[in-house]
């Protein structure tokens, strides 16, 4: 999923060692086997990549929460995990160069839930969005023919499926739909139903467009006669993400065409100013709140 924030933001910096600096590489940790939720004594297999078109030699470090951990390749794998090894492990790569030891940044962390019970509620790991669909999947210990599954959503029911081998259908989604999900899976075995319940697991439930934020920058010692506007939206869609644009206007009145940054520059004059973003292929639009400069006269909507 594209998730990002559209404003200007400087680049990481970079310390320079002589001429050249070093190039800044980030991990990135992916679940290769398993599930980032699973039960007490099943596995589960990570492993640590590097983007890098230099084919430099890289060693690796893993982590999880603050602690090191043992393990040095490429990857990991926790067999026969425990309830002890439930957390958020991280990687960082390491190699020597005729600057000394270089390491790249830290791996966003990828969460290990170690279950000991008997149900786990199985959620995709990107939030959903809204207007999508998503599965939720009652996975039980020793996958037995779920006969009935049930979702409850903080505490109360609110979808019953039978026969779907547990796997739990919400359609059209909306912000409403996030909260703490739990099920509960039944199954018959020797003339008797057995039935087992999950502890609870947040959904997220995002906009595709979050509503943006006009924002007016004027710094009149350095430029004295134009002002910036920057139209401050977050932005979320699946990879990859169609492009956004933004439109500026004031007192309702276009100041320019649909551009893809953020940002434009303007003549500093009194006005009440609005900026959207839209993208097309989505037919997704948001517009911000009006946002005044010097003194306006009338009213615009």
């Amino acid at each position: 999923m594209a998730q990002c924030t559209e404003e200007l933001s400087a680049n990481i910096p970079m310390k320079v060692f002589g001429k050249f600096p070093p190039l800044l590489f980030r991990t990135v940790v992916e679940i290769t086997s398993g599930d980032s939720k699973v039960f007490s004594g099943e596995s589960v297999r990570l492993r640590c990549s590097i983007p890098d078109n230099y084919n430099f030699t890289w060693r690796y470090l893993w982590f999880r929460g603050s602690k090191q951990l043992p393990q040095n390749g490429e990857n990991i794998v926790l067999w026969n995990a425990n309830i002890k090894e439930s957390g958020k492990y991280y990687c960082q790569g390491f190699r020597n160069s005729i600057v000394g030891k270089i390491h790249t940044l830290k791996s966003l962390p990828v969460e290990i839930t170690v279950d000991g019970g008997w149900a786990i509620l199985q959620v995709p790991p990107h939030p959903g969005l809204v207007g999508e669909s998503l599965i939720m999947t009652c996975h039980v210990r020793g996958n037995p023919p779920i006969r009935e599954a049930i979702l409850y959503k903080d505490g109360v029911e609110v979808l019953r499926q039978n026969g779907s081998g547990g796997h739990l259908h919400l359609t059209n989604l909306t912000l409403e739909d996030g909260g703490l999900y739990s099920c509960r899976a039944s199954w018959d075995t020797f003339r008797h139903t057995v039935s087992v319940i999950s502890t609870a697991t947040q959904l997220q439930v995002l906009e595709v467009l979050t509503q943006p934020i006009m924002e007016i920058v004027d710094d009149k010692p350095i430029n004295p006669s134009n002002m910036k506007l920057v139209c401050h939206v977050q932005y979320n869609a699946r990879d990859p993400a169609p492009p956004m644009y933004f439109y500026f206007y004031k007192n309702n009145k276009h100041l320019a065409m649909a551009i893809s940054q953020n940002y434009i520059l303007v003549t500093r004059s009194p006005g009440t100013f609005t900026c959207m973003a839209m993208v097309p292929q989505m037919g997704v639009s948001r517009q911000s709140d009006p946002k005044s400069f010097g003194q306006v006269t009338g009213t615009y909507r």
